[in-house]
């Protein structure tokens, strides 16, 4: 009997039929997409991977720059996904279908490609996507996605209603009270009444004795006096305060867009905030980490108008003459990062909200008082520091939380050389 025979030709048997059942069931186990993991160690590395290489584009519930990732899993298999983020531009540049549309559909938007990170950080990853995030999963409907529902609380429109309304109630209100005093006075003078109650009821104010009266003359006279005064100490008390400043920068860069809607973290820019007394202003190298990808795949042929000043900076190795905003007299000593590494002070404390300012402006007066009043008001951050260890030991027989200025944020020498 030749080997060659078709299978064809074999007699059809149920132990055929089975051998073949569980060789189809064991050529898919082996084909099938490894499992997501949903344990809490996985989802943790994932969302340190997710933060580091995919916050800034991405969102698990929502569009944003990139597609919204959750339920990736589902919709594309394992090895897919690997081979796209570590390279995207390969995948696309292959012909597949899916990529060139993803591309497409957000705008020819380059994805960096991420070789270096393994399949076991991408599956961590996928953790993450899938089971991690939970808040954000819960706040996506309130932001207008799929499935939003009725934002609670009352539109401004509606309470500027409201206000109009009580409003005109008020001043319905008052006519009404007008209308029956005149009624019952009216009542009141067809009554029989003694010449001292008539006299009452009928009396009208005297308005011009009321303006010639010394009382009035002098109550007017010091409240003139008062507010003279107080505009002249105003005015003396904001010299050199340049609160409210917002100077035109050579370049139109809006904290809205990047520290907001993107949500790019401070310290990525202001790279010396964390180590050193200035925040140092980002050069334009660290403003093309992103632009060389994001703006435009062939170069700087068709960016804006201000992405083309960064190009320019860049070709001709020149500095961006950024126009300083905060600005400390010399004779006084702030460092950022004993602020914001020691005492894991907010950048928002000082600057305000940055992340909502189309134009950076100064938001705090940074004067002497100013920093005394944070000083005096401001609790320690000592939880899990050891540098506070022994200061809080010396602080734990007395009642009220430790302060800046229990620790010589009031020492002139602090601030002052």
């Amino acid at each position: 009997m030749s080997i060659k025979r078709s299978l064809l030709s074999v007699p059809f048997r149920f132990s055929n039929m089975a051998f073949i059942f569980f060789l189809l069931i064991g050529m898919n186990a082996f084909a099938a997409d490894p499992e997501v993991s949903d344990s809490e160690e996985a989802i943790k590395a994932g969302e340190s991977l997710f933060n580091a290489n995919c916050k800034t584009c991405h969102k698990l519930d929502q569009k944003f720059t990139g597609p919204a990732l959750r339920g990736v899993s589902d919709r594309r298999d394992i090895a897919w996904i690997k081979a796209f983020v570590k390279n995207s531009q390969k995948v696309i540049q292959g012909g597949d279908e899916t990529a060139v549309e993803l591309f497409e559909e957000f705008n020819n938007t380059v994805m960096p490609s991420h070789a270096f990170l393994s399949d076991e950080d991408i599956m961590n990853l996928l953790s993450y996507i899938e089971y991690g995030g939970q808040e954000e999963a819960a706040a996506a409907p309130a932001a207008g996605g799929e499935g939003a529902v009725a934002q609670s609380g009352v539109p401004s429109e509606y309470l500027t209603i409201i206000l109009a309304v009580l409003v005109v109630v008020l001043l319905l209100i008052l006519i009404v009270l007008g209308l029956i005093i005149s009624v019952l006075t009216k009542y009141l003078n067809q009554q029989p009444l003694e010449e001292e109650d008539k006299e009452f009821i009928s009396q009208k104010t005297d308005f011009k004795k009321v303006l010639k009266s010394d009382a009035f003359v002098i109550i007017i006279t010091a409240i003139v006096i008062a507010l003279v005064a107080k505009t002249a100490i105003d005015g003396l008390f904001s010299v050199g305060v340049q609160q409210g400043y917002a100077p035109t920068q050579p370049i139109a860069f809006s904290h809205k867009l990047h520290a907001g809607d993107q949500e790019i973290p401070c310290q990525y820019c202001h790279t010396g905030v964390e180590i050193g007394r200035s925040a140092n202003i980002p050069s334009p190298n660290i403003c093309m980490n992103c632009h060389m990808h994001i703006q435009n795949v062939g170069g700087k042929e068709g960016v804006s108008p201000e992405i083309a000043k960064i190009y320019e900076a860049v070709d001709n190795n020149q500095p961006i003459e950024w126009v300083r905003v905060h600005n400390l007299p010399d004779l006084a000593y702030f460092n950022h990062s004993q602020h914001v590494k020691v005492g894991e002070v907010e950048c928002q404390t000082c600057h305000g909200p940055i992340e909502e300012m189309e134009v950076v402006r100064q938001h705090s007066a940074l004067t002497m008082g100013w920093c005394i009043d944070c000083h005096r008001q401001t609790d320690i951050a000592a939880a899990g520091n050891a540098y506070y260890d022994k200061l809080v030991q010396l602080h734990s027989n007395s009642e009220d939380a430790l302060k800046v200025k229990d620790i010589g944020g009031l020492e002139c020498a602090k601030c002052h050389y």
